[in-house]
């Protein structure tokens, strides 16, 4: 469902149910719990309840824990790939 809302945020819950493999009642129970977490915000748009991606808390979560870990692995890959150059040009 979060992909679904990147791509296009504002969608109904018929929208979003749309081509899933679960049923309408396990979608809102999704929803429900993305809302909780603060991933899903909602408006009101007449009787029609329009869900879009907040992405605030996805960011806060990779500011604060993923960029610590992708740090190593890449200089760690940086490393690997200067010393494969330059054996391959001892060769």
């Amino acid at each position: 469902m979060l992909d679904r809302l990147f791509i296009r945020s504002g969608q109904t819950l018929s929208e979003l149910c749309d081509g899933l493999r679960m049923t309408r009642q396990a979608a809102t129970k999704h929803l429900k719990i993305l809302e909780e977490a603060n991933l899903v915000a909602v408006t009101w748009r007449g009787r029609e309840k329009l869900h879009y991606l907040n992405p605030i808390p996805i960011a806060e979560i990779h500011a604060r824990w993923i960029s610590k870990y992708e740090k190593q692995p890449l200089d760690a890959l940086i490393q690997l790939k200067n010393l494969l150059e330059k054996q391959n040009g001892q060769a």
